[in-house]
């Protein structure tokens, strides 16, 4: 049945709104590569018996071995999900090893995930690289104090979307940064406004709905357009 219908890798897929992303292309009759840094203790994800993959966005390395061992692959939609909050740390509170570690993650990461999977991502029909980006990354309207790692690896990473719609657009590659909203999840908290459900359905609608046009542009995850 491997590729007859559409494939997606999913970056961060044991938890949260990656669980559930997983969850909906899956029942949507997707191949699914569900990547994870500890897929043996993923028991969630086990379930939904996917393909599961070990990777840690975090190191270069473990992107590239993971790049070669899909090496011939076409991925339809390559979802950069994996993400951290750190220690949301404010004015006076910040530090070097903090701010660093979340800007690996959030910003860089999805920037190698690029790097190594364009060509798998090339190979396919759809064509397109989303990442799971937030409102607080924001500078228009989500600078308003605190969490300066998480807030400015956002915004990097809104850079990093927008610049490879740019330099993959001759490749017909479409990108898209997309906020997931305010979601009850491990990192939204209980008070979150937003199921997980709805959330993963609106994120997968707009990098559906993808086109040149809106190639590269900052989306809220029911299709609004976010300033920068």
């Amino acid at each position: 049945r491997e590729g007859q219908m559409p494939t997606v890798l999913i970056t961060g897929a044991n938890r949260g709104i990656g669980l559930e992303l997983t969850r909906q292309y899956a029942a949507a009759g997707w191949d699914v590569i569900a990547c994870c840094r500890k897929p043996k203790e993923a028991a969630q994800l086990a379930r939904l018996k996917v393909e599961m993959r070990p990777l840690d966005v975090a190191k270069p390395a473990s992107i590239a071995k993971l790049a070669a061992a899909l090496k011939g692959r076409a991925i339809d939609v390559l979802l950069n999900n994996a993400g951290i909050l750190g220690k949301r740390s404010g004015f006076g509170k910040a530090e070097s090893k903090e701010f660093l570690s979340v800007m690996q993650v959030n910003a860089l990461g999805p920037l190698l995930m690029a790097q190594s999977f364009w060509p798998h991502v090339k190979r396919s029909k759809m064509k397109r690289i989303a990442a799971i980006t937030s409102g607080m990354g924001s500078i228009a309207s989500g600078a308003n104090g605190g969490s300066y790692a998480y807030r400015s690896s956002k915004a990097a990473l809104n850079m990093v979307m927008k610049n490879l719609g740019n330099d993959l657009g001759g490749k017909g590659i479409l990108t898209a940064a997309i906020s997931p909203g305010w979601v009850k999840t491990d990192m939204g908290g209980k008070s979150a406004p937003l199921g997980v459900v709805d959330s993963a359905a609106g994120i997968i609608a707009v990098i559906a709905g993808l086109d040149a046009k809106s190639s590269g542009g900052f989306f809220n995850y029911n299709g609004q357009i976010l300033p920068w």
